[in-house]
């Protein structure tokens, strides 16, 4: 087998969060934990589990206080819960959650759509939702949706971005997350965003999440993680999306990102068990595979040590 590719970037699989909040069919709560943990076998390091978003708007994410009671404290370990507010962090965490992300626009007008309020309450919110998940000795991320452009107001000045970042308000995040929520950035941009952000707040993680809608997934978080980015968003099959995101399409692919990646855990074996889960549902909820190396995988180039047997 091939060496690993050298890079410093952990892959975080969100298929069970954003993958899903956009599908029409919903997938069991137990299925959901099987594929859960199926991941962290195979030896994926992080997932994000689900949403507390209102189950009557984002239907798929209706039973995530259920996924996370499922799931043991050693697993809940490796997995985040999407909050947009310090109820959310309270409910999740008296369900056994202990990561949160929590989410705000760069943009007033996504914020609006998405979490029902200003970019600004959603900042002044913040340290009290820090606050309930220090209370649980939880860790709490900062994520900054439409970080590069919006659907709504086109693109986002970086001067937006890192005054979030640097805000006070939210110095209790551990990480920073910058999300490409619509696809629409290159790799320049990615660039240019990450180095901007790093120099203008204080030193914390930094990690990616993008979406493919462009073809761009891979580059811009290839770009990313050049630029600082230690941790990074993938989805199995390139599924998922913003339902308050016109023009959102799915996540980076969470095979071609490790493909790209190749972090040690990472085999030709792991591809193709990765690949069956996938497939399996996305067939159970009727959505393509978008993946390239899911393709590359199932593909006849049998003297290709990465085309999975069947």
């Amino acid at each position: 087998m091939s060496s690993p590719v050298a890079h410093a970037a952990e892959l975080r699989d969100v298929t069970l969060r954003d993958g899903l909040q956009l599908t029409g069919k919903m997938l069991p709560t137990q299925r959901k934990v099987d594929i859960a943990r199926r991941l962290l076998a195979l030896g994926v390091p992080a997932l994000e589990i689900g949403s507390m978003a209102r189950g009557d708007l984002v239907p798929p994410m209706a039973d995530t206080l259920d996924v996370i009671a499922a799931l043991s404290q050693e697993e809940l370990q490796s997995c985040w819960v999407w909050v947009a507010t310090p109820r959310h962090v309270e409910k999740a965490a008296a369900a056994g959650a202990r990561n949160f992300q929590y989410c705000l626009s760069a943009s007033d007008s996504h914020n609006q759509a998405n979490i029902g309020r200003t970019t600004e309450a959603s900042i002044a919110a913040f340290p009290e939702a820090a606050a309930r998940a220090a209370d649980v000795g939880g860790a709490i991320q900062l994520c900054i949706a439409t970080a590069l452009t919006c659907p709504f107001d086109g693109i986002i000045a970086p001067e937006r971005v890192v005054a979030i970042a640097a805000d006070v308000r939210t110095e209790a995040a551990g990480d920073i997350v910058l999300a490409d929520t619509l696809g629409q950035a290159v790799p320049a941009q990615v660039t240019e965003l990450f180095e901007t952000v790093r120099a203008g707040s204080p030193v914390r993680r930094m990690v990616f999440h993008g979406h493919d809608t462009w073809g761009m997934g891979v580059a811009n978080t290839l770009a990313a993680i050049a630029a600082g980015a230690t941790m990074v968003d993938g989805a199995l099959g390139g599924l998922g999306g913003c339902p308050f995101a016109p023009g959102a399409s799915g996540n980076t692919s969470t095979e071609d990102l490790l493909f790209a990646l190749r972090p040690a855990w990472f085999t030709p074996n792991v591809l193709a068990e990765l690949v069956d889960v996938a497939e399996g549902l996305l067939a159970d909820i009727g959505e393509p595979n978008r993946s390239k190396a899911a393709q590359g995988a199932r593909s006849e180039a049998v003297a290709f040590e990465w085309v999975g047997r069947r």
